[in-house]
């Protein structure tokens, strides 16, 4: 049986790649993508301080993200996309850190404690196939080491897992 370990959150480049570490031994063996994505969500939801949300969108030949596994309050279950932070991500091909949710152009607030956010492309063969989100309740809560290490946790999460994610 798996036992995350308590992980000191001080040096955040540590941190994450320890977080990766556990991640990788969760789902050894495991390649079912809704498993590994449920696991991860709750992993990210349960270590990484100050979230509110932390969840998969997964994208659907429809031009929409479909919700995912995730942790927090209930959520949107569609997103455009280029609507929202999500759905923007996925057209601009690239992670969106938003400080200040409020200020960004179109957010789509599901849960409106929420105030910041990241939002991470899975790529798989050159598609975006769906996107990490993670929302906190504190402005300016994520920075550039957030963004590293919770793109290289997405990462290792497409690479153990099997699937179309949808598309």
């Amino acid at each position: 049986m798996f036992v995350a370990g308590r992980i000191d959150a001080a040096d955040k480049i540590a941190f994450y790649r320890e977080l990766a570490a556990q991640y990788g031994a969760l789902i050894d063996g495991e390649r079912d993508a809704i498993a590994n994505a449920a696991n991860l969500s709750a992993l990210i939801y349960d270590a990484v301080p100050d979230l509110n949300w932390a969840g998969f969108y997964f994208r659907r030949a429809q031009g929409e993200l479909v919700l995912g596994p995730f942790q927090g309050k209930v959520a949107c279950v569609r997103i455009a996309v280029g609507k929202g932070v999500c759905g923007s991500a996925v057209a601009e091909g690239r992670s969106m850190l938003v400080p200040d949710v409020h200020a960004f152009p179109g957010h789509i607030a599901c849960d409106s404690a929420s105030r910041s956010e990241l939002v991470l492309p899975l790529w798989r063969d050159g598609e975006i196939v769906g996107v990490l989100d993670l929302d906190s309740p504190l402005p300016g809560r994520f920075d550039a080491d957030d963004q590293a290490g919770l793109e290289a946790l997405a990462a290792i999460y497409v690479r153990g897992s099997d699937g179309s994610f949808g598309l």
